[in-house]
């Protein structure tokens, strides 16, 4: 594998590389601009299979009607609709007869609520899965209601008003966080090696890497991947994230070796062949915790987990190969004017600097150092004890959303389920009146709307009481279910709509964050015991890494719940918060550890772990921040869900990068002393 990694410092080597790169990203231009177009962003492409709410999907489209996404549109004054109102909203309603938007049908005859105040015009919309014709659609229904009487409030809601927003928020992640990322590493690259010049080599190559990711990403999406907004929008902070890490990693080394050689090629080659192999190890590992989503039950996840793997596999490719050639390419020059010159009586960065330092001072008496930082860890840890998952998808985004306005408009006048209605499809003709009284048993529903029969059965629309997007709507989908399978029996009716959906979705997530976290520890130890060859030490590095997770979650929750406001977070949430600290906290320590075993084979395990410590401390904490930096950059998305987890990776990150890589780990090697490489050789 080292002749392999060293190939792109090789002179002739080099050029075959860059010009490889130049025809993979020219070749894939074209097919990473498709990319958006492909992604999807409608909730019912995330369900599982087997699901009430996906079958109830399938089957609507058998009906006349097809599948319905309706636009709901509300009118309301809060002092009473007036004569001059109702007049408008006649004459909007024939607008839209007279002159539908495509796909969509005619109007139902608007209705008033009991006490005056709103009206509500639904609008049938046959759901085509094309995201443009919907926004079309939206847009045209805002057109046919414009010019109404002043004072007169006009909302745009329902499922299709929904989707459309959703569709316009997810359409502008991408751009925002490519402007917004490349800002951010081009400023902490500038920071870090003070150099006007140096940040073009890393950007580039992760230019370099996005782009072909978009490309391979837009290739999976034709073979049937789903991908949505969110999944893609963590994907670009993945690419750019991991990818100046590696590259901040391997530039670490080679700054080391041009110390050391005259040639550029042959410090590039030693910079590859000692670097190149931690770098693989711990992509490696991030790319099989990724791919262990794949096992998820909800498509979205296993859509990130593939991409995401993908995403890492052509970044670290893209830092051993591309990054490589353009820094011998351009030569020692790029660093000025810190220009790093051949200095072989200078003291080795293993025995200087402020991390040596700090090792030193852990050494003296490292059982009461690591003590007392699991103690904080713990305490931080202790604010898991407020988790809340009560964020939804009508809770879940930061500013004024129309369709969410609509919802709250709907339901101080109507039950606030009429915006979205409840479908229940019944196959058998003879148990449809039985299915209607279970369900107007439970305490959740308001009324039923219309009935239509086809070739599935006979599908029925249920109003319910509380908010479509709220925890009671769930639980009434829920109680539905069951009070119809006890007194008709399983499988008498299919209960779907948009609460079935999310609701579906809420409890595939639950199931999922239960079940992978154990299989990814399972296969990250796998890793570190064949690469430390030694059981000890990555029971440690898995304890550590495990402590800090829940300290950083314990962190996030409060912060959530009493300072940022949040409704609560994503049954998801937990899952991906894992996912990326774990397998990402690993990747520091594996950077680490890997230069401590170098280390202590030649000086023991004392001397090694200061050394390995010294040597990477620096680099390792560089690409912390650079990591928790492009995450914090989901901040600036108006969706709660990507802001939590930009939060909740970048803090834990630092946690890790600063307190468990810098202080934990090593008091814990050094408390153990040899029995961490237990039951390697290096042990005895």
């Amino acid at each position: 594998m080292r002749r392999l990694l060293a190939f792109p410092a090789a002179r002739r080597g080099k050029w075959i590389v860059f010009i490889a790169w130049l025809v993979v990203i020219v070749a894939g231009g074209p097919l990473g601009a498709k990319f958006e177009s492909a992604q999807k962003n409608e909730s019912t492409s995330f369900l599982p299979d087997g699901t009430d709410s996906l079958m109830v999907t399938q089957l609507e489209k058998q009906f006349p009607s097809g599948e319905q996404v309706p636009a709901v549109i509300v009118f309301a004054r809060s002092g009473g609709l007036t004569a001059t109102d109702n007049t408008a909203i006649a004459a909007a309603a024939k607008r839209i007869t007279d002159n539908p938007p495509v796909n969509a049908g005619t109007p139902l005859a608007p209705v008033t609520s009991q006490d005056g105040t709103a009206a509500l015009l639904v609008v049938p919309y046959l759901a085509s899965g094309d995201s443009d014709k919907l926004l079309d659609a939206a847009d045209a229904l805002r057109t046919a209601v414009d010019g109404l009487p002043a004072g007169l409030t006009v909302k745009l809601g329902g499922p299709l008003g929904f989707s459309s927003d959703a569709v316009e928020v997810f359409a502008n992640i991408n751009g925002t966080l490519l402007i917004a990322t490349g800002l951010l590493v081009f400023v902490l690259l500038i920071l870090i090696y003070r150099s006007p010049i140096f940040w073009l080599i890393p950007l580039l190559s992760v230019f370099g890497a996005e782009a072909t990711v978009r490309a391979v990403g837009y290739l999976l999406t034709q073979a049937g991947l789903t991908v949505n907004g969110q999944s893609a929008g963590i994907l670009l902070v993945l690419v750019f994230g991991a990818g100046t890490d590696y590259a901040l990693l391997l530039v670490s080394r080679y700054r080391e070796e041009l110390h050391h050689f005259e040639d550029r090629h042959e410090a590039m080659r030693v910079a590859l062949t000692q670097a190149g192999p931690a770098i693989v190890a711990s992509a490696g590992t991030v790319v099989l915790g990724l791919l262990c989503l794949a096992l998820a039950q909800v498509n979205g996840t296993q859509g990130l987990g593939i991409i995401g793997a993908m995403g890492v596999v052509i970044a670290a490719i893209a830092m051993l190969t591309l990054l490589p050639v353009l820094l011998v390419i351009c030569g020692r020059w790029v660093f000025w004017p810190l220009v790093p010159r051949v200095d072989p009586d200078g003291a080795p960065l293993a025995v200087r600097g402020p991390f040596r330092r700090i090792g030193e001072w852990i050494a003296r008496r490292p059982r009461p150092v690591w003590v007392v930082v699991t103690i904080a860890l713990l305490a931080m840890a202790a604010g898991t004890v407020q988790y809340n998952d009560g964020l939804t998808s009508s809770n879940g985004f930061i500013g004024e959303i129309e369709s969410v306005d609509a919802a709250e408009l709907i339901g101080t006048a109507f039950p606030a389920g009429s915006s979205a209605p409840t479908v229940v499809v019944v196959p058998d003709a003879a148990k449809v009146a039985a299915v209607r009284r279970a369900i107007q048993a439970v305490p959740g529903v308001a009324a039923f709307g219309r009935t239509e029969v086809g070739t599935p059965g006979t599908k029925i629309d249920v109003v319910l009481k509380p908010d479509p997007y709220s925890q009671e709507a769930y639980d009434t989908i829920a109680d539905m279910r069951t009070s119809v399978t006890k007194a008709v029996g399983p499988g008498a009716a299919y209960v779907g709509g948009p609460s079935a959906v999310e609701y579906d979705l809420r409890t595939a997530s639950a199931r999922d964050s239960l079940l992978l976290p154990p299989i990814v520890l399972a296969v990250i130890f796998v890793i570190l015991m064949l690469l430390l060859r030694s059981i000890v030490a990555p029971v440690l590095l898995i304890a550590t890494v495990i402590l800090s997770y829940f300290a950083a979650l314990g962190v996030a929750i409060l912060v959530f719940e009493h300072i940022a406001g949040f409704p609560g977070v994503d049954p998801s949430f937990p899952l991906f918060g894992f996912i990326f600290l774990v397998a990402l906290g690993v990747d520091y320590n594996i950077f680490l550890m890997a230069r401590v075993r170098e280390e202590s084979e030649r000086h023991g395990t004392r001397e090694g772990t200061l050394r390995g410590l010294a040597a990477t401390g620096s680099v390792i904490t560089s690409a912390g921040i650079v990591l928790a930096g492009t995450f914090a950059v989901l901040g600036v998305l108006p969706l709660v869900a990507l802001a939590e987890i930009g939060f909740i990776v970048a803090f834990g990150v630092l946690l890790d990068t600063l307190i468990v890589r810098s202080i934990l780990v090593p008091a814990g090697v050094l408390d153990l002393d040899k029995r961490t490489w237990w039951p390697s050789q290096l042990a005895r």
